[in-house]
């Protein structure tokens, strides 16, 4: 293969990636921070980085928290033609009766599939839980082992699903670890973020009822920079939260599991967010789906290059002062015709200190045909000539 470095930028040191694409904890006074809660993580998005942990992989309730995974899969089945936002659900009678936190769906009744995503994310409705479920899958238990599956898929190891809403029912579980990196999927749906920033809305009913939405993540309102997350309580987990926030450049997610109420989730959290944006910065090296500013040579083809672009986000972060450095190098495969856009054509290496840490695939953005036999024959002749 052959290489070329692209870029050098001042950071952190972290160790070697992670299968999920997170990276391993920053070096940290780990004294500054004491969150009044049985578990929590702190998260760079863009690197996956972890900035700080309190018993992140002890498998604990998390409640409705659960409730970020089937968002996701909703996100993920609508991009695949599984699921239209403006289509019609017609909700079960089982759906209707979940209980818990609800938008008191009428069994029988059609709703549409935004309406019904809308009041999960707000409001963290069970009733509409369950009937995107039914819709998906077919029934909730196909659904579950859907979310299960992604969850691996995640890396999320210390994670189990029994239903889609969070509430109780044995065995099931997840860790503050995964709860992060679930909501890093989640959180690259910038539909979710139309849904997660609505602070009050009312929930119309299609036989005239209307039902008022108040959003359970009260850090939108006070904390500058939150515009996502999802709460969670129950007896057995506690007062949960998992929540995003920006600062300038910076984007982290933070995650409290297991606080004595829901004043202290909300302060841990917040106190996260304020370690992460005191102490840190992020550098994005190179963005996911942005095309690299140089083409890659192709053979056999009239098409003489296409752009590529990596297929994963490759981020660093650093502690406020700290100066190291860190490389960029691709390492490039034989680009001959055919090519089909999103083929791998090679790979973005990051290193520190020629050390690896991470890496990613280039995909192509464009196609390139092989060559017709006209083209090939003129091809030869001028290069005969």
């Amino acid at each position: 293969m052959k290489r070329g470095i692209i870029c050098a930028v001042a950071a952190l040191s972290f160790a070697s990636a992670m299968a999920a694409g997170t990276v391993s904890a920053v070096s940290a006074d780990e004294n500054e921070l004491s969150p009044a809660c049985k578990a929590a993580y702190l998260m760079d998005e863009a690197s996956g980085m972890q900035l700080y942990a309190k018993n992140e992989t002890e498998r604990l309730p998390i409640a409705s928290m659960c409730k970020i995974m089937t968002l996701l899969l909703a996100f993920e089945a609508e991009e695949c033609g599984e699921l239209s936002f403006d289509e019609e659900i017609t909700v079960s009678e089982r759906a209707a009766g979940m209980g818990g936190s609800q938008v008191f769906l009428g069994a029988g009744l059609t709703y549409q599939a935004d309406a019904l995503l809308k009041s999960i994310a707000v409001c963290s409705a069970n009733d509409s839980c369950v009937a995107i479920a039914e819709r998906v899958c077919g029934s909730e238990g196909a659904f579950c082992e859907r979310m299960n599956k992604r969850a691996k898929e995640l890396g999320a190891e210390n994670t189990l699903f029994a239903n889609c809403t969070g509430l109780p029912k044995e065995p099931q579980y997840s860790c503050a670890k995964d709860v992060a990196i679930m909501l890093r999927a989640l959180i690259g749906h910038e539909k979710y973020h139309e849904y997660s920033r609505i602070w009050l809305e009312d929930f119309a009913h299609p036989d005239g009822r209307t039902t008022q939405m108040t959003n359970t993540n009260k850090l939108i309102r006070s904390y500058d920079g939150c515009d996502g997350g999802k709460t969670g309580f129950t007896n057995e987990a506690g007062f949960c939260l998992a929540a995003t926030a920006t600062k300038g450049d910076m984007r982290v997610i933070s995650v409290a599991i297991g606080a004595s109420d829901s004043k202290a989730r909300f302060a841990a959290v917040s106190s996260l967010f304020d370690y992460a944006f005191d102490h840190f910065e992020s550098n994005v090296l190179l963005r996911a789906d942005e095309a690299l500013e140089d083409a890659v040579c192709v053979r056999g083809s009239s098409t003489k290059e296409v752009r590529v672009a990596p297929e994963r986000t490759l981020a660093v972060v650093r502690r406020r002062g700290a100066e190291e450095n860190y490389t960029v190098e691709y390492e490039w495969r034989d680009a001959l015709a055919p090519i089909a856009a999103g083929e791998t054509l090679g790979e973005a290496v990051l290193y520190r200190d020629g050390v690896e840490v991470d890496r990613t695939a280039l995909l192509a953005v464009d196609c390139a045909e092989r060559y017709s036999w006209w083209e090939a024959y003129r091809e030869g002749a001028r290069n005969w000539n």
